[in-house]
Parts: C-alpha cells; structure tokens; sequence
C-alpha cells in the first residue's frame, strides 16, 4: 500500500530556501510542501504548484501546524537554536541548512536536546552529496595513508541584506562558506580535527572576515591546508590530497578528478549533481525508514567546533589552538 507523501514545513524561503521549495515542489514524490514561513507572510510563495501551500510568519505557528511532520530550516544560523527547541519538543524530524548554528555553545545544545527526546536531527552540509567529492572519497585507497590534504574554496562576492552578517553571529567566508571545507576534513579522512592555526584578513565582530587562511591537523596526523575567500570572480573550488602511495586531485566547479602515483596516472570526468535535491532524499529515506541520518546533528556541530577554533586562534594572530569537542 502506497503511503502518503511526508508533509514538510519549510522555515526559510530566501535565496537558497526557495531552492529547496521548487524541489520539495516539483522533484520529490515522497514529500508535500504543507507551508513555509517567511518574515513577510504577505509576500506569499509565488512558485508554481504553492497554491495550497500555507505561508507562516512565525515559525512556531509553523511547527503546530498539524499538517507538517517534518521541518526544514533554511534561516541565517543565529535562529536555528531556538527553532530546533520548539521542533524537538513537537518531536518533529529536522533537517537545518549548515551551519548548523552560529556558536559551538548553541549547536551543542541543538544536539543534546534532539538526541535525548530521540528527535532526528540532519544537518546540511550539501557538499558531501557532490559527485566529484563522493568519487575522491570512493578513491581513496588509491593514495594509501592520507598524510596532507589542500582545499581551496572562493567563491563570488554577492550582495547581502542589512543585518546579514548579524545572522551569522557577525562572523563571515570561514562560517558561511568555510564550513563545508572543515566537514569535509572529517569526510573524506575520517578523522578528527585535534588541532588548528588560522589567520584572517577580518577579526569578527569588527568586521566579517573574508579571507582565512587555516592549517588543521588530524588525530591521525593527516595536516589540511585550507584557503577560503570572498572574491570579485572566478570561483574555485578544489582540492589535492596527498598519501604514501600517491595523490587525488579534484575541481568539482570542472567535475574532474586526477590520480597520480610514481608510476601511473588516470583522470575521470564526473557527471553533475544536485546537491541540495539529494540532501532532500536522503533526509526523506532516513525519516521514512527510521534509519540514522547520513549526516548527523553531531557532524554539524564538530564543524562549528572546528570553525570557532579558528576565530580563536586568529584572535591570538594565529596561534596553535586544540579544538574544544563538547559531545
């Protein structure tokens, strides 16, 4: 017996939140978007298909919402805390757009709160679903021994709301862009971050820093090298990782990946993805099966761990700081 599609309450419908609408619309047999919630109800959601969806300007109202059994939470990370709360105590599954908060102080609550009411918990970070870096992953017994990993993330400068750099806790490129660079520290090395230095041309909160240069070492002694930046043009995103018996190199702007060795070499050409689309299904498979999320309340708040480890050592003009793990 065929069941009825998940009913879905999405927070968020700003820039990238409506991505996630026009795919909970139009791409996803197993969900039904039942409302939003938005700061101005009275714009409504003029998407094709949302004529029945309800538009909320409080999240609260959201969350009661009898139709909606499961929350999607695309709003700057300085509100995700207090949505999480009132999600976790409807006991509805949660799914919030990385960073999974502005402060480690508020994402490890998010986490202790959801796992002992037994609430689902996902956190986005979108970039884990990308071809390119799901094929480095699948590779990597290629290098041997991981020992150095290098990632450069830029990407554009864009125009942003007043208040915006408020909703990330007045932190900048390092919070908003950065932090899918320090997951997939974890991703692709399985490791735990132990230790980082970071410099930034910005300190918040004088200003929101645009570009961050970090070294962090791993408790396997993997050292990662990472440069993050705000630029006029020209996005990268790239990374070469480096082990005993060769070396993965991948761009997944071009979609390519390259191996080397001492002896060989060979280069693969991967197919696009929809990143936020399979964020979506496999958030949906993990609810509708009672299965564990592929990326866990947990692994978003080690990002912001990471993250606030850095801000700390730049404070200091880049010295060594041991990241803080609070669960």
């Amino acid at each position: 017996m065929k069941k009825n599609p998940l009913g879905v309450g999405l927070i968020g419908v700003g820039r990238h939140g409506l991505r996630y609408a026009r795919h909970l619309l139009h791409d996803l047999s197993a969900a039904s978007l039942k409302a939003v919630c938005r700061r101005n109800p009275a714009q409504g959601l003029d998407l094709p298909g949302a004529e029945s969806v309800t538009v909320y300007g409080q999240a609260h109202a959201l969350i009661e919402d009898p139709a909606v059994e499961a929350i999607i939470v695309v709003t700057p990370p300085i509100f995700t805390r207090e949505i999480c709360k009132l999600a976790v105590q409807a006991r509805k599954p949660l799914l919030v757009e990385k960073p999974l908060a502005a402060a480690a102080a508020d994402a490890g609550a998010m986490v202790s709160e959801a796992r002992e009411a037994g609430v689902p918990l996902m956190t986005a970070q979108t970039l884990r679903f990308d071809s390119t870096i799901q094929e480095m992953r699948e590779r990597a017994h290629l290098i041997g021994r991981s020992e150095r990993l290098r990632m450069t993330s830029h990407i554009e400068l864009k125009a942003t709301a007043p208040g915006h750099a408020e909703g990330y806790g007045k932190r900048g490129a390092l919070l908003e862009i950065g932090v899918h660079m320090l997951d997939l520290v974890r991703f692709l090395t399985g490791e735990e971050v132990q230790e980082v230095c970071c410099t930034m041309d910005r300190l918040p909160p004088t200003a929101p820093d645009t570009i961050v240069s970090a070294q962090l070492t791993t408790v396997g002694g993997t050292t990662c090298v990472l440069d993050i930046a705000r630029v006029p043009e020209g996005r990268v995103g790239s990374a070469e990782w480096i082990g005993l018996q060769g070396r993965l190199q991948a761009d997944w702007i071009s979609r390519r990946l390259r191996w080397i060795s001492s002896t060989d070499s060979q280069e693969w050409e991967i197919p696009p993805s929809q990143t936020v689309l399979a964020t979506l299904i496999a958030f949906l498979d993990a609810v509708e099966q009672r299965r564990p999320m592929p990326i866990t309340g947990e692994d978003g708040l080690r990002a912001v761990e990471i993250a606030e480890a850095c801000y700390r050592s730049a404070e200091t003009g880049g010295a060594s700081i041991l990241v803080d793990r609070r669960s």
